[in-house]
């Protein structure tokens, strides 16, 4: 059980019958059974109730991972309220407890699926408040999991009470009060801010007010945004990007979530521009740090022309280096160096969490940045990004090759330029590349602080894969044998529950309000010419 429950199944009863008996006759047909079942089965009344829940389970991992590194969590992404519900009941399924599995909502499927102008690049041009909707979505959707669980649960009690079994029913009734829901933490993707700090104040109470406990913020210029894995990014001077930290800070204090959680995402690595020049105000403070980072030209004053920006930088007067667009470079080669000086001052600045978004997966590229960061803040930790923007299998065959090599290993039988080719994969070099890719999560989670492993955007190429797949066996010599044999079968051999669409979609829950409402004068779905029959 991962959570203590505020009264028990007959508790439950027990109070609502108090209720019905004091209200009297006209509330002869209230059932007080019929109550204390659609309590239970809508345990969380609003986002809030979610948020400051999830934010005591998250707040919990944290402080075990703290403890045993083995202990870090994971989270896929999720485009749509169902593939959430989907994911956390496949949890259920197949490791019987939610704990560690979080869900992440991720800003460039929101983008590429959920905006009214259609499909869009990662440069926060959607909809802001498509975000605080996708939360309300997703947990829409998983407390309708819940209720349908439960639902299955009463039926058997129901069947137990009426067959005399008095042991089934107490053990029914002990499933009930221990029951686990597929409520779990979400990691939801606010991007820059979308506007200044007063615009990712009111975002953020939206998010909060939806359900998420966690919110993640990075540290690029709103207005010029570009996903983590493409090129242009620009980033903010630290004071720009902590006043939004604390602004979601706020929000969460204002509407009670006192230990939400805020991960605060450096975008440096591949960031090679700054839309400003930071103020100092007294030499090596922050703002003097940041612009240190400049790429800079030691100028005199008859070298400059009109609308030349320069700087005192050590004694010597120096003009940094701008685009035709006004944007101003930073040196290159300084990447690490920025994103471990981001990183201790967004700690410093209230943020929870770190996300140092990478261009290729490398334990020792992180853990190397996060031993830099820990020897000033010990107990920092990183939400990483597994993303699909890397190839792996390349990216870790071209690893392993390097190692090889500088090892003096015979490496004559690769071609480092044709790693992918399938002719690799049974190969020594191939195996022990998978084997790497299995291990990257612990071994990261290990030697390179990272306490919670997400997916950014999977469940958009699982659709896209599982229906190319489908289309072509379909459209193809197949027919009908192609969605049969592929998705059919395979629902009712792997147990998916979904197979039952009626049922999931919440024909039995509703069958069950139904004679709640109406007694014996209920036309319930369920019937036996009801098709659902058929898969048992």
């Amino acid at each position: 059980m991962s959570q203590a429950k505020v009264a028990t199944y007959k508790d439950s009863v027990q109070a609502a019958d108090r209720l019905s008996q004091a209200a009297g006759p006209s509330w002869d047909r209230i059932d007080a059974e019929a109550v204390a079942r659609m309590r239970t089965q809508n345990r969380f009344q609003s986002g809030l109730d979610i948020a400051r829940y999830t934010a005591t389970i998250m707040r919990r991992d944290m402080a075990a991972y703290d403890g045993d590194s083995s202990q870090f969590t994971q989270s896929l992404g999720c485009w749509h309220g169902f593939i959430g519900q989907q994911q956390m009941i496949s949890v259920k399924k197949h490791f019987t407890s939610t704990r560690g599995k979080y869900l992440y909502l991720s800003g460039w499927m929101i983008a590429a699926l959920r905006s009214d102008f259609g499909p869009l690049p990662d440069q926060s041009m959607h909809e802001k408040t498509a975000v605080a909707s996708l939360i309300e979505e997703l947990y829409t959707f998983l407390r309708q999991a819940d209720a349908r669980e439960l639902g299955v649960l009463f039926h058997a009690l129901d069947s137990a009470v009426k067959a005399g079994n008095d042991l089934k029913e107490r053990n029914l009734i002990a499933q009930i009060d221990q029951y686990e829901t597929h409520i779990v933490p979400i990691i939801a993707d606010i991007d820059a801010g979308f506007g200044n700090a007063e615009a990712t104040y009111l975002l953020a109470k939206k998010m909060i007010e939806a359900g998420a406990c966690c919110i993640q913020l990075e540290n690029q210029v709103a207005d010029e945004k570009q996903c983590g894995h493409q090129d242009g990014k620009v980033t903010v001077p630290h004071e720009d990007f902590h006043a939004k930290i604390r602004a979601v800070r706020y929000a969460f204090l204002e509407l009670g979530v006192d230990d939400g959680i805020i991960v605060a995402r450096t975008d440096s690595l591949g960031a090679g521009l700054t839309k400003q020049i930071a103020k100092v105000r007294v030499a090596g403070d922050a703002a003097d740090q940041y612009n240190s980072f400049l790429d800079v030209e030691e100028v005199t004053p008859q070298m400059l022309n009109p609308g030349d920006v320069v700087l005192q930088q050590d004694g010597k007067l120096v003009r940094p280096k701008r685009l035709p667009s006004g944007l101003f470079m930073f040196r290159p080669g300084s990447g690490e160096d920025r994103c471990v000086f981001d990183c201790i001052a967004a700690l410093k600045a209230g943020a929870d969490l770190l996300w140092i978004e990478t261009e290729k997966p490398h334990v020792g590229q992180i853990g190397g940045m996060v031993d830099r960061i820990r020897a000033v803040i010990p107990t920092a930790k990183l939400v990483y990004n597994n993303s699909p923007s890397f190839n792996w299998t390349l990216s870790f065959r071209q690893q392993l090759f390097d190692e090889w090599s500088a090892a003096g290993t015979d490496v004559s039988a690769y071609s480092r330029a044709e790693l992918m080719q399938p002719s690799y994969d049974d190969s020594p070099l191939g195996l022990e590349a998978d084997r790497r890719i299995q291990q990257f999560q612990l071994d990261a989670a290990k030697n390179a602080g990272v306490f919670h492993h997400l997916i950014t955007l999977p469940t958009y190429h699982t659709a896209a894969l599982s229906t190319d797949n489908l289309a072509k066996a379909y459209f193809g010599t197949d027919g009908m044998l192609g969605y049969v044999a592929g998705v059919q079968r395979q629902e009712i051999r792997q147990g998916i529950a979904c197979v039952k669409h009626q049922q999931m979609s919440g024909s039995d829950i509703g069958d069950d309000h139904k004679e709640y409402f109406s007694g014996d004068n209920a036309l319930k779905a369920a019937g036996d010419d009801n098709t659902m029959n058929q898969f048992g």
